[in-house]
């Protein structure tokens, strides 16, 4: 049964999310302490970004042990514990699985730096060329070269993000077998499947160099090759046994190579997660920003709605600035952001929420990039100073784009650290928690976490929703128009993308709209939701 096509999946990032032991870090025991918050929310499952042992260079995707809990998060009795106390709720538990790299605190890197361990070539390594030339010209995720030199072993190793990822080498099987037993390890604890971190880059088929471009040189030699596809059909063989679900986090993909990789005959990934409508308020590179454009961004979601059978749809995630101020206007925050939440549990796919966006948190208030704590934030503003970008502009690019934007503490009260921690937090608390918290929305019936928990009420309730076919419908930007439809019944979802009243002219009996109102007489207002029937 495929139960994740009726699902809401609910993103959680642990450093921030609740602090159960007053160190002003999130952990695992005040994950199940919120878990009621959740169900109320009407969650079906959590993904849970990784808890695994780890340095935490860039929080915990670099992962020194798999089968251990960072100290930092609890123990593996409080992992175990949050698996049950979910199942209780009828919420199911996703694991982060980030198997494109380990940090180089890992023991099999430490293992690899001597070439007659068994763990030689378990990582990519080089000698680099005669002249002290790095073996490639290849880009990094980071915004850095992706070569670093061993003092140890005397090579360079490959890593595509922070120099403490080193990416594993899957031309050795052995690898490929240490993966297989760890998704055995958390399936047998409970887990309901994985999302899986830069899934489509696995596979290098060669470490040439190649034409210099804008971002990501060298990439036609990993992105979504044959040699990746094996692999995950390999995994997937474990995953059946298990009834486990996968959502990979596939970059720079098209439609195209997303069938290749989540269609049904393909015994890969369930769904993927695309950037394709994170890219319509940028140029080229996401440091690069311009206005954003409803057209494109329209266009966009409605290709990959006619183009996949099924999509992951999602606004904001750990590694995107928040919904609000990017699609949406903090201007009018209230109605944007409930308009946002119509979009994302109307079209056609599994949503995912982000920890926060229910109760519509905005991007941090920082003023300066010592308040930030993402590495690859500081990463740019190094790369920009080399080129003497002034000090100004590094951080109007970095404010904008910065990770940092989504991993603020969730804002549970108004009181000092936001009913988050009672410590100084890991990082900084956005000022605005005085006025966007979940108490002060828990009892108003038109605040933005009582939208998003009616309509995910409704998405259970009507069919339609879940699984209904997604019908575009002519109109001119700023509004978003289409209908869903299964059999005879039919839904009609139109969304005003503008400050500005909109006239339409379509029909229908009032369902739903983030405006108090109990007819609709062809005249959306600014940002206004409406679900007709």
């Amino acid at each position: 049964m495929d139960w994740w096509k009726d699902a809401i999946i609910y993103q959680i990032y642990p450093r921030s999310f609740q602090d159960s032991n007053g160190d002003g870090v999130g952990d695992i025991p005040g994950i199940i302490s919120r878990l009621d918050h959740l169900q109320e929310l009407g969650v079906d499952a959590i993904w849970l970004s990784p808890v695994y042992q780890s340095p935490n260079a860039d929080n915990g995707y670099d992962i020194s042990d798999y089968r251990e809990i960072n100290p930092e998060y609890g123990t593996m009795e409080d992992m175990e514990e949050l698996i049950a106390q979910a199942k209780s709720r009828g919420i199911r538990i996703l694991m982060d699985l980030v198997i494109n790299h380990t940090s180089t605190d890992h023991y099999w890197f430490r293992q690899s730096r001597d070439r007659t361990s068994p763990y030689a070539d378990y990582y990519y390594w080089s000698h680099g060329g005669p002249d002290g030339t790095l073996p490639n010209n290849w880009t990094g995720f980071f915004g850095e070269d992706c070569w670093e030199f061993d003092p140890q072993r005397c090579e360079y190793y490959l890593h595509l993000f922070a120099k403490s990822q080193a990416d594993l080498n899957y031309h050795n099987p052995a690898v490929l077998e240490e993966v297989k037993d760890i998704l055995r390890f958390w399936l047998d604890k409970g887990v309901a499947g994985f999302r899986c971190d830069v899934i489509n880059i696995l596979w290098k088929d060669s470490l040439d160099s190649s034409k210099k471009k804008l971002s990501l040189t060298g990439s036609e030699h990993y992105l979504t090759l044959e040699g990746t596809h094996d692999i995950l059909r390999q995994l997937r063989a474990i995953l059946d046994e298990y009834g486990a679900f996968t959502v990979g986090e596939a970059v720079c993909v098209t439609p195209e190579t997303a069938r290749a990789l989540c269609g049904r005959d393909r015994h890969e990934l369930d769904m993927v997660f695309s950037f394709e409508h994170m890219d319509c308020d940028q140029y080229k590179v996401k440091w690069i920003k311009r206005k954003f454009r409803p057209k494109v961004f329209f266009d966009c979601l409605t290709r990959w709605q006619r183009e996949l059978d099924w999509n992951a749809l999602y606004l904001e995630n750990h590694d995107q600035p928040r919904s609000i101020p990017r699609f949406g206007s903090v201007r009018y925050w209230k109605e944007s952001g409930k308009l946002l939440a119509t979009l994302l549990l109307t079209l056609r796919g599994t949503p995912f929420l982000y920890q926060g966006q229910e109760i519509g948190m905005l991007d941090f208030d920082f003023q300066r990039i010592r308040q930030l704590n993402d590495v690859e934030s500081k990463n740019v503003d190094r790369l920009l100073r080399r080129f003497h970008v002034p000090q100004k502009l590094r951080w109007r690019i970095i404010s904008r784009t910065s990770r940092d934007n989504a991993r603020t503490p969730f804002q549970w009260t108004a009181e000092r650290g936001a009913g988050f921690s009672d410590a100084r937090p890991w990082l900084g608390i956005n000022h605005n928690c005085e006025r966007i918290n979940l108490a002060a929305q828990e009892e108003d019936p038109r605040s933005v976490w009582s939208w998003y928990k009616d309509l995910a009420a409704l998405r259970r309730e009507r069919e339609v929703l879940r699984r209904g076919e997604f019908v575009p419908m002519e109109a001119a930007p700023p509004l978003f128009a289409y209908r869903r439809r299964l059999g005879e019944e039919q839904l009609t979802v139109l969304l005003n993308f503008s400050d500005d009243p909109t006239r339409v002219s379509v029909q229908g009996s009032l369902l739903r709209s983030n405006y108090p109102r109990e007819r609709f007489e062809g005249v959306l207002q600014p940002w206004e939701a409406v679900i007709l029937e």
